[in-house]
């Protein structure tokens, strides 16, 4: 009888999500799978390439899928609604923006981040900055690495951490794709094809263009393992030819980080991910396998992880034409 009572509980624990419902977020409770009873945190909060709607595909997949539970946390203007037009940063010195439900990383396993140009109240950033300390994973997706505004307010012993440099390992530095104008397409870093990231990857594009993420002359800071290319291609379909005149840069990579509490976490980082290059099935697959990297359970990973999308999926356009892309403030459970 002990014993049954015993995996009821170990049973309830891992189906039971760990946040509360609310409706300033969105919870996906995990279901069979490795990654049962494990919680991932995913935050939304750019305004350009429609994080909004990525990261609750992603959240789906993991948690129908794979078995994790998962919360999406949003940037939320003062009506509670997530407003992808929100200025960023405010130009007022003395303003912030709000991400609700941050509190919720003291419990969480993985942290997934694709925000842009953030400024935060001092206990929202406290909560981000315990994370680094924690050693915790972390994931960055494309703008994540320029995520915050104005000097990060971080320090391991004396020195200042700079967020996308020091952490992610890169920052937006240009576009070194024709910004809107050139897709990017994946190629394999060979030297390390058999990284468990990669598991299963094989054919990668995405409409987003390719970041510069370091300066001209230099590479990867050293400790970054490069796993991904990217060529920028003559325009924007998956069958346009490359622009010979642009080398092809690394838009994904793993690392480690290790914080001011000399706990050492998994990072990995992509600096492509805008919505419709999730629309790649093999972009997808790299994302999560990066989850399971990054939890230290590659082993569990399948020679081809399931990222079948749950429902549909049909993101807006990235950009910054509002109007013309529907791109408006609405309630988080409009991208349920």
């Amino acid at each position: 009888m002990k014993r049954l009572v015993a995996l009821f509980l170990l049973t309830a624990c891992a189906t039971r999500h760990p946040v509360p419902e609310d409706p300033r977020w969105l919870t996906y409770v995990g279901g069979d799978g490795p990654g049962a009873g494990r919680h991932i945190v995913l935050v939304a909060a750019e305004q350009e390439y429609r994080s909004e709607e990525s990261l609750p595909m992603l959240a789906k997949i993991l948690a129908t899928r794979h078995g994790f539970h998962c919360t999406v946390l949003f940037a939320l203007d003062r009506n509670g609604m997530v407003d992808p037009t929100a200025e960023a940063p405010p130009k007022d010195p003395a303003s912030h923006h709000d991400i609700p439900g941050l509190e919720h990383l003291a419990h969480a396993d993985l942290l997934i981040l694709s925000h842009r140009f953030m400024r935060l109240p001092p206990d929202q950033l406290a909560h981000c900055i315990a994370w680094l300390d924690s050693g915790k994973p972390l994931i960055g997706i494309r703008t994540a690495n320029h995520g915050f505004a104005g000097p990060f307010p971080y320090q391991v012993g004396d020195r200042s951490v700079r967020f996308g440099d020091d952490v992610l390992g890169g920052s937006f530095r240009d576009h070194h794709g024709g910004w809107h104008r050139e897709a990017t397409r994946g190629i394999v870093v060979t030297a390390n094809q058999d990284h468990a990231i990669l598991r299963g990857v094989a054919d990668v594009f995405g409409p987003s263009d390719v970041y510069r993420t370091y300066p001209q002359g230099a590479g990867l800071p050293d400790g970054c393992t490069p796993l991904l290319l990217g060529q920028p291609l003559q325009g924007l379909r998956p069958d346009d030819a490359p622009n010979q005149d642009k080398e092809a840069l690394p838009v994904a990579w793993a690392k480690t980080w290790t914080g001011a509490t000399g706990k050492t976490a998994r990072v990995f980082h992509t600096t492509m991910g805008s919505a419709r290059d999730f629309q790649c099935e093999d972009l997808r697959r790299m994302l999560v396998n990066a989850v399971y990297w990054g939890l230290g359970i590659e082993n569990l990973l399948p020679a081809r992880a399931d990222v079948t999308t749950v429902g549909p999926y049909a993101p807006r356009e990235s950009g910054f034409d509002y109007e013309r892309l529907d791109v408006r403030p609405r309630p988080p459970a409009a991208f349920r």
